[in-house]
């Protein structure tokens, strides 16, 4: 059975970021995250990663039609 949350960890794994990067995705609230145990470890529910990249994929086709795509990255 697949887990149904990640940790920050798995997050960084999935979007090939560093930890400062997932950190800052759930502290601005880009990424929903909810704290567990004692000593508040972030975990990512598995559908909301999924929906932040599907968000992230519309939001890139919308920047391509307007013609604003910076493409140094």
């Amino acid at each position: 059975m697949a887990s149904r949350f990640l940790t920050l960890a798995d997050v960084m794994e999935v979007l090939n970021i560093s930890s400062a990067q997932a950190y800052a995705l759930v502290r601005s609230g880009d990424l929903p995250a909810i704290q567990v145990g004692g000593r508040g470890q972030w975990r990512v529910e598995a559908t909301v990663l999924e929906e932040y990249i599907q968000h992230q994929y519309a939001q890139t086709r919308a920047r391509i039609d307007a013609g604003t795509l910076d493409e140094r990255a």
